[in-house]
């Protein structure tokens, strides 16, 4: 389950996307990406080949977006229906994209609307094929997946492993989930200005675990939802992003590198390898502060305790200190600042001593902010003005308020896309 909410927000809202549907059994996937395209605030056209309406009709997709089903080039409401819908759009999304309708967008075929429409449009183009495992491995259909990539420009996302039709087993050739899809729209439709893309970007998440035997460990409530929305705006805005995670039950965002860590020394290893060529680092997760000292490799039982039991704790590595030269130069560190008393205070001096450019800080005793919740309440400090005071909001929004900040920190410290240290 995708936690994110479906209401009208960037980068879909005011976009005008062309959603092609094409004859495959995924075709009544896409009337849920038709739908979550139109509830996230974007104007969707679908067009749909002669084929697709054996599989789906163009009623649902008016049901949901609202708008009337494109689906003959010869129209008599205008001959030139592929041009306007070509011109206008801000991104062409296929999905299914079939074994047939790749042959026929790598040859430059024109012979329905669709085809019309994708050689009119100069839009970024995605495309999610589906079919047949054997039709995906055929080397006529890779090589058109390659020139559709590699000399036209477009994107793909997927096809996946996976059960196929009834009667097809298993294999590679599913189509990507309708939220897959979705999330990469955003990132195409966002355009070229944003001053995250191209940068690389890493963020830790979620909490630690540090074990006390086989069963047990030290950890926190933490469940990632900030850092997840952060990596995930963080993407949808262009960034190149690693997601450094503790234990989590959220899944996995789409279009970047995730790595899953238990221990906080594992997560410091990780930050080392992915950190250096960084441009934002984003300190995140809330990291256990102390370990047991001696793990026990069996689980620990009350008959060997007794009523009372003594854990003997040592310090835990402080991530963001130990890594704080890392990143290219010019390049921005965020920390948070999760307190109960004196937060600002302790916010500013987080800033000082650990090289952080902004701190976020957000009390850790309200019901509606900070752990196992969807909301957060915050306040930003560095060192360019007064603290900036947040309402509640959700932590969707948050992510892009500190975003928001962090571009403005890595355009007056002009660092380019890319720069290595």
């Amino acid at each position: 389950m995708v936690p994110w909410s479906l209401t009208p927000r960037p980068p879909w809202e005011g976009r005008r996307i062309v959603l092609g549907v094409t004859g495959g059994i995924a075709a009544y996937k896409s009337v849920q990406i038709a739908r979550d395209l139109t509830l996230l605030g974007a104007r969707v056209d679908v067009v749909m080949t002669e084929a697709a309406g054996r599989f789906v009709g163009p009623l649902s997709f008016e049901g949901v977006t609202g708008r009337k089903v494109a689906d003959s080039l010869w129209s008599a409401e205008g001959s030139a229906l592929h041009i306007a819908l070509g011109r206008d759009a801000d991104l062409l999304v296929v999905a299914p994209a079939t074994a047939d309708f790749l042959a026929r967008a790598a040859q430059g075929r024109a012979d329905d609307l669709l085809t019309t429409t994708l050689l009119a449009t100069r839009a970024p183009v995605l495309m999610a094929p589906a079919m047949n495992h054997r039709m995906w491995d055929h080397s006529q259909t890779r090589a058109n997946v390659e020139h559709c990539r590699d000399r036209l420009g477009y994107h793909l996302v997927g096809p996946y492993g996976g059960r196929l039709g009834a009667g097809e087993g298993s294999g590679m050739g599913r189509m990507a989930e309708p939220w897959e899809i979705t999330e990469w729209c955003g990132r195409l439709a966002e355009g070229p200005s944003r001053a995250l893309r191209g940068r690389r970007i890493l963020i830790t998440a979620g909490p630690t675990r540090e074990p006390l035997d086989p069963v047990r460990f030290v950890g926190n409530r933490s469940s990632g939802l900030m850092g997840f929305a952060l990596a995930r705006e963080a993407w949808l805005r262009g960034g190149e992003v690693t997601l450094v995670t503790g234990p989590s039950g959220l899944t996995d965002p789409v279009g970047m590198t995730v790595v899953r860590v238990e221990k906080a020394r594992e997560m410091l290893e990780a930050v080392r390898d992915h950190g250096a060529a960084a441009d934002l680092l984003v300190y995140a997760a809330a990291v256990a502060d102390y370990r047991p000292t001696s793990p026990s490799s069996r689980k620990t039982r009350k008959a060997d305790t007794g009523s009372r039991f003594t854990i003997e704790l040592e310090e835990n590595p402080d991530i963001a200190a130990e890594t704080r030269s890392l990143g290219t130069p010019g390049g921005v560190r965020v920390g948070f600042a999760l307190e109960t008393e004196d937060l600002l205070d302790r916010a500013r001096a987080k800033l000082r001593k650990k090289g952080f450019h902004l701190v976020v800080a957000n009390p850790a005793d309200e019901p509606d902010s900070g752990f196992d919740v969807d909301t957060n309440r915050v306040t930003m400090v560095h060192e360019e003005g007064p603290p900036e005071i947040l309402p509640l909001l959700s932590k969707e929004d948050v992510a892009a308020a500190i975003l928001d900040r962090a571009e403005r920190l890595l355009e007056a410290g002009r660092v380019a896309p890319g720069t290595s240290p």
